[in-house]
């Protein structure tokens, strides 16, 4: 079903499926930079929702701030805001009736999102997962590279044109610079599963190295020939089946 969230006079747009059943376990889903829920088909968190769902867990996916359905300007967002959006789906998850455990599954930035989440909330956060997290988005911005994109990072602009016809705004490069993300990260300490693409050639394979480094109840799953979206030859249905065999056992 549809489902709206307000935060801080926003409203977050997404949909919530669960099984038949009293009691189940919930999956909120965070997708990546420029992208949204997963509505059509062919995408990620529409193939990863649909499979969860075919085995008994309830899923909770939305679009963040800027993004989507949801309220926002894109120019607007950053992660610190989007951390927000993940707090007020969380709890609206976290108050869903018949909820037993909750777990976290982050894409791209929606990992890096997941990751600080669970961080800010260990005790809430059952299990998580982070497929091709771009932890690097950091990096970029202390280097002024940004998806390709160069600015001068002592000098951050007001706006940076980017693909799409999209502003992203100096706010989020400028924050970006000075995200804890490891550190925050690293409060969060059940269990982690780690996921990403040899050939990612948009978020460096490091960053879950770095993630594999600071967690302590993780795996890490590197696979040969995924790209960043998992596209490539058979990665798509690898990373769906490392990731719901994980939240099953």
């Amino acid at each position: 079903m549809k489902i709206e969230i307000k935060r801080d006079g926003l409203t977050l747009r997404g949909e919530f499926h669960k099984p038949k059943a009293n009691k189940f376990n919930l999956v909120i889903l965070m997708h990546g930079f420029t992208s949204n829920r997963g509505i059509m088909p062919d995408q990620l968190l529409y193939q990863l929702a649909e499979h969860f769902e075919s085995n008994g867990l309830a899923t909770l996916r939305f679009d963040f701030n800027g993004h989507g359905e949801s309220d926002g300007r894109f120019q607007d967002m950053t992660v610190l805001n989007e951390i927000a959006d993940g707090k007020a789906i969380l709890d609206y998850g976290r108050n869903i009736l018949g909820v037993e455990n909750i777990y976290l599954v982050g894409h791209s930035q929606g990992g890096v999102v997941a990751s600080m989440l669970a961080g800010y909330y260990p005790d809430k956060i059952d299990k998580l997962a982070l497929l091709a997290p771009a932890a690097t988005l950091k990096d970029d911005a202390l280097k002024g590279d940004t998806q390709g994109y160069t600015y001068d990072p002592h000098n951050i602009p007001d706006e940076l044109p980017i693909k799409k016809g999209l502003v992203l705004g100096g706010f989020y490069l400028r924050t970006a610079q000075t995200l804890p993300i490891y550190e925050v990260a690293k409060e969060y300490r059940g269990p982690v599963c780690l996921i990403h693409g040899q050939k990612d050639t948009v978020v460096n394979n490091i960053a879950s190295k770095r993630y594999d480094d600071v967690y302590g109840n993780d795996e890490l799953h590197l696979l040969d020939d995924a790209d960043h979206g998992f596209e490539l030859g058979n990665s798509r249905q690898e990373a769906l089946d490392i990731v719901t065999k994980f939240l099953l056992k």
